[in-house]
């Protein structure tokens, strides 16, 4: 079943960088973007993670905002702390691609696709976007979706 606009976002339960760990249905009356990405280390996927960081003010106080790859947590704590980016960066290593693949965005190689996902404080997918895995995505069409969500 793929996952659509209004649908409950799938729950999940995840360890991330700087000892996160973060369980979705424990986030409601928040926002939650979560950033699915192929592989830490790469060129786009790093481009990806310092957008995030350059541009998550543009979304509120009310949102949290999450990468997701299928990396290691060690991999991805030494990732995070050379980008010096200070949102989560979710490891979803074990079982491996579980949570991609439930959001429909695990590719058949193994890593997740380059996705953005809106979930709103209700836990309803508000915004999906699936970009060309070599394209660094867009995150104000996301923005602008959770501001009217919680309009």
């Amino acid at each position: 079943r793929t996952l659509k606009v209004g649908d409950e976002a799938p729950d999940f339960e995840l360890r991330g960088t700087k000892g996160a760990k973060v369980k979705l249905s424990d986030q409601r009356g928040k926002n939650v973007v979560l950033n699915f990405f192929p592989a830490a280390f790469s060129g786009v996927c790093t481009m990806q993670m310092t957008n995030i960081q350059g541009h998550k003010s543009m979304f509120g106080d009310d949102t949290l905002i999450f990468g997701i790859g299928v990396d290691g947590i060690f991999a991805l704590d030494a990732w995070a702390n050379q980008l010096g980016v200070d949102f989560p960066i979710l490891s979803d290593f074990y079982p491996h691609g579980s949570v991609a693949e439930k959001y429909g965005v695990l590719l058949p190689n193994g890593v997740a696709e380059r996705a953005v996902i809106g979930i709103d404080k209700d836990g309803k997918v508000r915004y999906i976007n699936v970009n060309p895995i070599l394209e660094v995505p867009d995150l104000a069409p996301c923005a602008i979706a959770m501001e009217k969500a919680t309009a």
